[in-house]
């Protein structure tokens, strides 16, 4: 019999989907990755093929094990992380989907939104839910799918479509689909909902009622680490038990090793998410900051952080290649800003879909501003880096404030955190250090540590606090008044994205199509 010397991460996320095979001390051995398409019906809509979603999955899981030299027999577990919000509703006797997944960024469901906050504002389920009212969680998108796709409202009181997060949807092909899959999520994702009670850990039947969606959709809830199922028949994975599920930041902040209280870390990738651990007791934020669960191992308690949620930041620098042409790869936007000695004076607000916390103003759209004749595509391409950096900031001073807790150094990880420049200028508008772990892919590890531990591959934290090891440390070199004014100068910037969407706009605004 082969011995179990690895585990599998599967990282669903919203531009990709990976595979990555780890070893005992967190080292990868072996990964596949696959873009998928990004579908664009209508300005400020998002939406993925759940099918190509499913298939990229399969795909990476091979390409990972071939890296890795290994088959399945190698494994001891799988887990699962993947972009959170995200919602697909599919047939369970069938496996097809009713339509596209709507994915987190996307803000159809703003007018619902402002709906029920006329009845008990935007805080109206926070101390049930941990949540504000928003177009970004997964409650309003269901009832979009089953107010607006014909026949599916029937359907789902009839019992036959179900809903689930990525986490969800992927698990529930892994292990059988139409033959036996498992349809459950963990509490994390449960969490980023609006239908699950932070307190309880369990769904509650009469904020559903309120949103319109019936009960029988939506799967059990379970910890973040134990086993669910096992792969399926004529899979790779066939009898390998996946036995771990995070939501990405949650997985980014458990490699992380925050396991004690006041302990952070911001993630930087297509959006940007910083989680403060906030110990077993749920924290409400008075400061624009979300409740969410951190991680719950077993039959153990929920441990609960404080989150910021920021739309746009690597994907950002895919809208300057992508829409403006003025880079050709992503990692091209670090030598056009080091082409410019500032920023010139201009600040870009990229509130493509509203902005999210601190602020969670859905009537927001992105700007340019401080434009002068002097500015090129340097000054832009720098100004949409420090985007990053000051929306960082924002949720780091609603954290400290929230929690009491002055952050001595916030462990970063993450695709941006590759670029150095970035790195440094976000040391320097936080007055902190950001540190960097030496294994960057910490979504994946994550998962790859829950699912570890159910089936003792890992014994405890622990080992996980003991592979963690700092890579690179960035440290301010501003004085406190050059930051203080560039703070200053960014907050002005996002008043002037404010109040955008009247009732009417979206009359004027052009339908966008897929590219």
């Amino acid at each position: 019999m082969t011995e179990k010397k690895f585990v599998l991460a599967i990282d669903q996320g919203t531009t990709s989907s990976r595979a990555i095979v780890f070893d005992k001390t967190g080292t990868i051995q072996g990964i596949g990755q696959k873009e998928f398409t990004q579908i664009f019906p209508k300005a400020g809509w998002v939406e993925h093929d759940p099918k190509e979603i499913w298939s990229s999955v399969r795909d990476v899981v091979g390409l990972a094990l071939s890296d890795a030299e290994i088959n399945r027999h190698a494994l001891a577990a799988v887990g699962i992380t993947n972009q959170r919000e995200t919602t697909i509703v599919w047939d369970k006797n069938t496996g097809e989907p009713v339509y596209n997944a709507i994915v987190w960024q996307d803000s159809r469901t703003a007018g619902f939104i402002r709906e029920l906050a006329e009845d008990g504002g935007v805080d109206r389920f926070q101390k049930d839910t941990g949540l504000r009212l928003s177009p970004y969680f997964s409650g309003s998108k269901i009832r979009w799918i089953l107010d607006n796709v014909e026949g599916a409202r029937e359907r789902a009181e009839a019992g036959d479509l179900i809903f689930g997060t990525p986490d969800t949807w992927v698990l529930w092909n892994l292990t059988g689909g139409v033959n036996g899959g498992v349809h459950v999520t963990d509490v994390t994702n449960a969490s980023r909902t609006l239908l699950m009670d932070i307190n309880t850990c369990q769904w509650r039947e009469d904020i559903c009622e309120i949103f319109g969606v019936p009960m029988s959709m939506l799967p059990e809830i379970k910890s973040s680490s134990e086993i669910y199922g096992y792969g399926r028949k004529n899979g790779l994975l066939v009898d390998t038990p996946i036995s771990g599920i995070l939501g990405d930041q949650q997985a980014a902040t458990f490699a992380q090793a925050c396991f004690e209280k006041g302990m952070a870390k911001n993630t930087y990738g297509t959006g940007c998410f910083m989680l403060m651990n906030t110990g077993e007791t749920p924290m409400f934020s008075d400061n624009g900051l979300i409740t969410t669960v951190a991680y719950k191992l077993g039959d153990g308690k929920p441990t609960y952080a404080l989150e910021g949620s920021i739309a746009v930041t690597g994907s950002l620098i895919q809208w300057l290649r992508d829409n403006l042409g003025i880079i050709k790869t992503s990692a091209e936007v670090e030598k056009l800003a080091e082409t410019v000695d500032d920023n010139g004076g201009v600040y870009f607000v990229p509130a493509f879909s509203g902005l999210f916390a601190p602020h969670w103003r859905d009537d927001a759209r992105g700007a340019i501003v401080g434009l002068t004749r002097f500015n090129n595509a340097g000054h832009i391409a720098r100004a949409a880096l420090e985007a990053t950096a000051f929306q960082t900031a924002e949720v780091l001073d609603a954290m400290n404030a929230d929690s009491g807790v002055e952050l001595k150094e916030l462990r970063v990880d993450g695709g941006m955190t590759a670029n150095a420049q970035l790195m440094q200028f976000q040391a320097n508008v936080l007055g902190v250090d950001a540190v960097k772990p030496q294994v960057a892919e910490t979504t994946a590890l994550g998962a790859a540590y829950a699912a570890g531990l159910a089936v003792g591959y890992w014994d405890s934290l622990d080992d996980i606090v003991a592979n963690w090891q700092e890579s690179e440390r960035f440290s301010p070199n501003i004085d406190v008044n050059k930051r203080e004014r560039r703070m200053r100068l960014w907050k002005k910037a996002v008043t002037r994205t404010l109040d955008w969407v009247d009732e009417d706009t979206e009359v004027e605004e052009p339908t966008t199509t897929e590219e």
